[in-house]
């Protein structure tokens, strides 16, 4: 059984979901979106995602993290990825979410990206 742990902390105006585990069908790809949505739905508009401690993302996981950053864009607000594993920054290279995705390898600089 796959498993997600979420610890969500705030920097100003910015919350910061730190990932542990695998994202994958089942329950850690529903923890993930029922993280992401209750932050949207407390008006919280602008979400980095910490993926350094996220060992694997299957295609579910993935598609998690498309229906998140659309929710959150929709809105208003902006969804971006830090401390992308090589896994995952070579899985969104060849799915060309890269593109799509605002990624940072540091903290600091990922928080000063937030308008």
């Amino acid at each position: 059984m796959a498993e997600l742990d979420v610890s969500e902390r705030q920097a100003g105006d910015v919350s910061i979901l730190d990932l542990s585990g695998e994202v994958r069908i089942g329950d850690s790809s529903v923890a993930l979106r029922d993280s992401i949505r209750k932050l949207a739905g407390s008006g919280k508009k602008k979400l980095l995602l910490n993926l350094a401690g996220v060992k694997y993302i299957d295609s579910t996981g993935i598609g998690e993290l498309i229906a998140s950053y659309t929710t959150i864009t929709r809105e208003g607000g902006q969804l971006k990825l830090l401390n992308l594993t090589d896994r995952i920054q070579n899985l969104l290279v060849i799915t060309k979410l890269l593109t799509v995705f605002d990624s940072f390898e540091d903290e600091a600089e990922a928080l000063k990206s937030f308008q």
